[in-house]
């Protein structure tokens, strides 16, 4: 689905173990893969200055991927000097989003809460009502604990099955319509199935004969994957009934998801505490990879 990948790593989120990985990411199709790690300021006296070791020390993490680098692919590493603030890290991430034209930007996100998030910051939610191109958040734990074998292949697959929630929203027809535009133009062996699964909740603010049937929603879902399947992907559909962050969670466990796909205009935003949002609540909770597609406005 994607050509030029930009993967952000602090050295605690195992991200950088990427770098004796690139002939596997090569192999999903990327061309280009930008390593970037922010180096924070030296205070000294109150004034910030260059913290040369820890960028040299960066530098000899990272320098090991050029060795690494097919033929057919681009390396670059990235070491821009900022303060240790979620929204200075955001900032410096977007402007090499730019620089080098990326086209998926890989972060690592542990799981906390949203109180937790706002208080303390979180650079994955300073990125994601920002960014202009998708954010692949993975979890620190996950990659740390991947032997070097796990390593490879979820490299080699890294967006193979995806699951897409979907409820009839403009948010879940934009995630639809962004996943079709860019199978059209995917690298061989990126993209071999979706599911699609939609989840009918109860709501105590509405009647049960205002909410969505069964059987209306499969008809919808069918048409979904109707037009999917004509760029040459596997489509499967399940509707089912309870909670939509639990039920999403058992089917990516169950059908051997890659990563679940969300959007949101509310994710990361200061009114996200009183307009919950399934995306935000997604990216906090699942350890699943999350993809997250810029909403449409």
């Amino acid at each position: 689905m994607f050509h030029r990948l930009l993967i952000t790593t602090d050295f605690s989120d195992g991200l950088h173990r990427l770098v004796n990985f690139i002939p596997e990411l090569a192999q999903a199709g990327f061309q280009q893969i930008v390593f970037l790690h922010c180096v924070p300021f030296q205070d000294d006296r109150n004034i910030p200055q260059v913290d040369e070791e820890q960028r040299t020390t960066a530098q000899a993490k990272l320098t090991s991927a050029l060795a690494n680098c097919p033929s057919d692919i681009e390396v670059q590493i990235e070491l821009p000097t900022c303060s240790s603030s979620a929204g200075a890290r955001a900032k410096a991430i977007m402007a090499a989003v730019e620089k080098y034209q990326s086209e998926l930007v890989m972060v690592g996100t542990s799981i906390h809460s949203l109180l937790n998030e706002k208080l303390f910051g979180s650079t994955t939610s300073e990125l994601a009502p920002k960014a202009s191109v998708p954010l692949l958040i993975l979890r620190p734990q996950l990659v740390s604990a991947y032997t070097e074998e796990e390593m490879a292949l979820r490299c080699q697959h890294l967006l193979r099955y995806l699951l897409i929630p979907f409820d009839g929203s403009q948010s879940a027809q934009h995630v639809v319509n962004y996943v079709e535009a860019k199978v059209k133009n995917r690298p061989p062996q990126s993209l071999e199935a979706c599911m699609l699964c939609w989840v009918l909740e109860k709501s105590g603010r509405k009647e049960v004969s205002l909410l969505p049937k069964a059987n209306d929603c499969t008809k919808s879902l069918q048409a979904l994957q109707q037009r999917l399947e004509a760029l040459d992907v596997k489509v499967n559909i399940d509707v089912r009934q309870g909670n939509a962050i639990a039920e999403i969670q058992t089917v990516a466990l169950d059908f051997d998801i890659s990563a679940i796909v969300v959007s949101s205009k509310h994710f990361g935003r200061l009114w996200e505490l009183s307009i919950p949002s399934f995306a935000g609540e997604m990216v906090r909770r699942s350890w699943h990879p999350i993809l997250f597609v810029p909403s449409a406005s």
